[in-house]
């Protein structure tokens, strides 16, 4: 029996679960442990990080697991454990508030409040006797001058509650091809063209970066970007940041090649990158690009995927203790794995030596080139080079998977679930797969079905089994924004594939749902929590596109997407008010607006509305496969449809009708007389 148990022992998320015995006598967030702190007069430590975060584990091991700090922290203050995939909105603001403080953020994040929750002082990981003398120390200050103590966190407050006055939004009229030019003639200067990417360390993927970049490309014919894309996208692909043996990738590269990922693996990169290959491949044709959207996927199915069709959030970083060391192979561990003529092919098809060594004498597997460029070098067949990798990179998946495995969050958020259904969708859209359509299928039914309230919200979060509290899935916090714009993005997705109007109406209701409930009049924007949850010391709003989309862009997308499926004014009017806003900040920080970029593209470019009606629509839209338009959107029906891009359009041979700006071109009857009116 372990020696300590204390609140987090009745919560379902895996990361809370991980403190559920540690000496500290964590609160979860709630009212509880703030009331405990006016009634004792003590200030609360707000420590927020996630269960696959390697410092987290860090700060657990030296800290928290420790008899003696715990004891200062009981003693002397009232502490709150929280999960940030659980609570995004409790970790935005206390984010936000040790930023303004110290000009850095990350996870662990430890925030120290007064007891009515405004912060006072915080950071992100402290070893153990520097954190004692920091709590040792705020609690004194506390004790002897608490009007100080209140006079800084409310002029702390004051900082965060400013981060929502909302720059004023760009006029309508503004040139919104100069603003995408001047936008990325910016972004250029902060490009990598050795090794692709940023030209910093450490790098992330950032999907949507570069899912915009493809298509700016695209439209502006600009071959420099092009090559950048496809530079950057080849790296990542062959580089250690992606599993070489089980697939997926990793949350970003330690150094500037790719080559040393922090290894957790997240279920939202993973996602994304689905989406922005299958696109790569469209436009490219590269087979390795296929090769990264199969290998991704099939590490979704085996190992982030519940048997009820959801998807897990995270892998864990650390096994035995150490980063990374799951992944990572000793010479002696690849010689007993393979049989001898396979090691040979495998240091070569690896390149391992230099470029691979890592720590304690082990080689993380990467690529330095691709096969078709291996089998010239050595003068092999392709599809012997293809079958042997294959073959061993199946032997060793079967040996790894002996290995102490890495730690599972296995809850199901509804946001990064529905940026999974839309890689799906992608994925399905250009290889036509029929199991990734049903996976898509699938997965969105799950989130109707359980992650929906009552009052036609979502909730947050799904976990199907939870460990000790007995069998029967539980679906629990009030959902955000990002789930709500998240699963009206990916019911869009579904709908261009399928046709199946049931999409665009559980779209449209859950856009309601959000206009009533997250809307701000005032500003155009749309506040980040529900109307409908307890009030935190203010309410976040987020603007910025990062690793994930802001979830005031994707809304704006998914509006304008929406409006112009059902000719509904009132949402285009809410997305062009929103857009306006998001451009305001493009060119000086073009990597936080790629999304918002996205949504400039469909005003700035011609958006090419593709409607297929008759009972061969499905089989025409499948033909679109091989053709990379990143400027249009898909409508179709076999029978009848009251949309205003179908309605009266049904011919006796199943038809396209290419239109643009309120105006269509002659019906045609092939996918490629269609793509020559849109080229």
């Amino acid at each position: 029996m372990p020696a300590h148990t204390n609140r987090l022992a009745h919560e379902s998320s895996p990361y809370l679960l991980q403190h559920a015995h540690n000496p500290v006598d964590w609160f979860p967030w709630g009212d509880e442990a703030f009331a405990k702190a006016r009634a004792e007069n003590k200030l609360v430590l707000v420590s927020i990080g996630y269960s696959s975060c390697h410092w987290c584990h860090v700060m657990e091991r030296e800290c928290f697991e420790d008899e003696d700090v715990a004891r200062v922290m009981n003693e002397r203050f009232v502490c709150i454990k929280v999960d940030r995939e659980e609570r995004p909105d409790v970790d935005q603001v206390y984010m936000l508030a040790v930023q303004l403080m110290t000009q850095r953020g990350g996870w662990p994040l430890n925030c120290f409040t007064l007891p009515d929750g405004r912060p006072v002082y915080g950071g992100t990981y402290f070893p153990p006797a520097q954190w004692v003398q920091v709590l040792e120390q705020l609690a004194d200050t506390y004790a002897q001058d608490p009007d100080r103590v209140a006079g800084y966190a409310g002029r702390l407050h004051e900082g965060v509650a400013a981060q929502r006055l909302i720059a004023p939004p760009q006029e309508a009229t503004a040139d919104h091809r100069e603003r995408l030019r001047a936008m990325v003639e910016r972004w250029r200067q902060q490009l990598d063209h050795m090794d692709g990417g940023p030209d910093k360390v450490p790098k992330f993927p950032m999907p949507d970066n570069y899912r915009f970049l493809l298509r700016y490309a695209w439209l502006t014919h600009d071959d420099a970007l092009k090559r950048h894309v496809q530079l950057t996208l080849d790296k990542m692909a062959l580089g250690g940041i992606f599993d070489q043996v089980g697939g997926g990738f990793a949350r970003y590269s330690t150094d500037a090649t790719w080559k040393a990922p922090h290894f957790e693996k997240m279920l939202y990169d993973n996602a994304q990158l689905v989406s922005l290959y299958s696109q790569a491949y469209q436009a490219f044709k590269k087979p390795l690009y296929k090769e990264t959207v199969e290998r991704t996927l099939a590490f979704i199915d085996r190992e982030m995927t519940s048997p009820e069709g959801a998807f897990y959030s995270a892998l864990d970083a650390d096994t035995e203790g150490e980063e990374g060391r799951y992944y990572v192979w000793s010479d002696a561990e690849l010689k007993e794995a393979l049989v001898v003529d396979d090691l040979e092919f495998a240091r070569a098809y690896y390149g391992i030596g230099a470029k691979t060594a890592w720590e304690h004498g082990r080689h993380i597997l990467l690529r330095q080139q691709d096969d078709e460029a291996f089998a010239a070098k050595h003068g092999m067949p392709l599809n012997d080079v293809k079958d042997r990798a294959r073959a061993i990179n199946a032997e060793l998946l079967r040996v790894r998977g002996q290995r102490e495995k890495p730690g599972l969050d296995d809850k199901s958020l509804t946001s990064w679930n529905a940026l999974m259904v839309t890689g799906w969708c992608d994925a399905f859209e250009v290889f036509g797969e029929e199991r990734h359509k049903a996976s898509a299928i699938r997965a969105m039914e799950l989130i109707l079905a359980k992650c929906r309230r009552t009052n036609g919200g979502l909730w947050h979060l799904y976990r199907s089994q939870i460990p000790d509290q007995g069998p029967g899935g539980k679906a629990s916090i009030n959902g955000f924004l990002e789930d709500y714009c998240f699963t009206i993005e990916a019911l869009l997705a579904l709908y261009g594939i399928t046709f199946d109007e049931r999409w665009i109406t559980e779209a449209q209701a859950l856009a309601e749902h959000a206009i009533r409930h997250f809307h701000d009049a005032e500003s155009g924007l749309f506040n980040f929590t529900s109307d409908l949850d307890p009030t935190l010391i203010t309410r976040p709003m987020e603007l910025h596109d990062n690793v994930i989309p802001a979830s005031n862009s994707s809304m704006a997308n998914g509006l304008f997407i929406l409006g112009t499926l059902l000719g509904d004014e009132r949402y285009m009017a809410l997305s062009d008010r929103a857009i306006g806003h998001g451009a305001a900040g493009m060119t000086s920080h073009p990597t936080g607006h790629s999304h918002w970029a996205q949504g400039l593209l469909m005003r700035a470019f011609p958006l090419y509305e593709i409607a297929i009606t008759g009972s061969d629509a499905l089989r025409l839209r499948a033909g679109f496969a091989p053709h990379y338009l990143p400027n249009r959107l898909f409508a179709g029906c076999t029978t009848t449809s009251t949309l205003p891009l179908l309605k009266d359009r049904i011919l006796p041979a199943s038809t396209i009708f290419v239109c643009v700006e309120n105006a269509c071109q002659l019906p045609v009857h092939t996918v490629d007389a269609a793509v020559q009116q849109i080229r």
